[in-house]
């Protein structure tokens, strides 16, 4: 695996948005797919390899890129990096400097995202940032955070759109 991948998933591999287990707040939400859907987290690249094969996960291709479906519970070392930030990512402002953000598509799962980052751990939000700047030194990561990044102002646009706001 690509050593910045690496480190950014390490840096995100003991904390968590609250200091306790967030998944007793709303019942591991974001770890299930809703009836009759099979959801999933988007794949940073060089991150597919890791679940290849693996069992009980599914790789799926999507516009977005590579999507896994996990098996619903997994051992906190085997999570992807977009599970690892959830329900924050990392995101460049207009100044260029990288921040941790809320990710849009979470607050229809996750009550945090719904809160926004002062309801979660300084430590975990932190830790978002400074992946988001290590894998922001790679040229096909940066391509990945700025696809998200575009995916969020359309979310954004399609919210106020439809009368919902579209602060983040």
């Amino acid at each position: 695996m690509n050593p910045v991948l690496r480190t950014a998933r390490e840096k995100l591999k003991s904390v968590t948005p609250l200091k306790k287990d967030c998944g007793r707040v709303c019942g591991a939400a974001c770890c299930r797919s809703p009836e009759g859907e099979e959801t999933g987290m988007l794949l940073f690249p060089g991150e597919a390899e890791l679940y290849a094969g693996k069992d009980g996960w599914t790789i799926r291709e999507t516009a977005a890129g590579p999507m896994v479906i996990c098996p619903g519970e997994c051992d906190r070392d085997e999570r992807p990096l977009a599970c690892r930030m959830f329900p924050l990512l990392p995101a460049a402002g207009a100044d260029g400097e990288i921040r941790a953000v809320t990710d849009l598509r979470a607050k229809a799962v996750c009550p945090l995202a719904r809160q926004g980052r002062s309801a979660m751990d300084p430590a975990f939000t932190e830790a978002v940032r400074e992946a988001g700047i290590l894998l922001a030194g790679e040229a096909e990561q940066t391509a990945f955070l700025s696809r998200l990044k575009e995916e969020q102002e359309e979310l954004k646009r399609l919210r106020r759109a439809l009368g919902g706001g579209g602060s983040v």
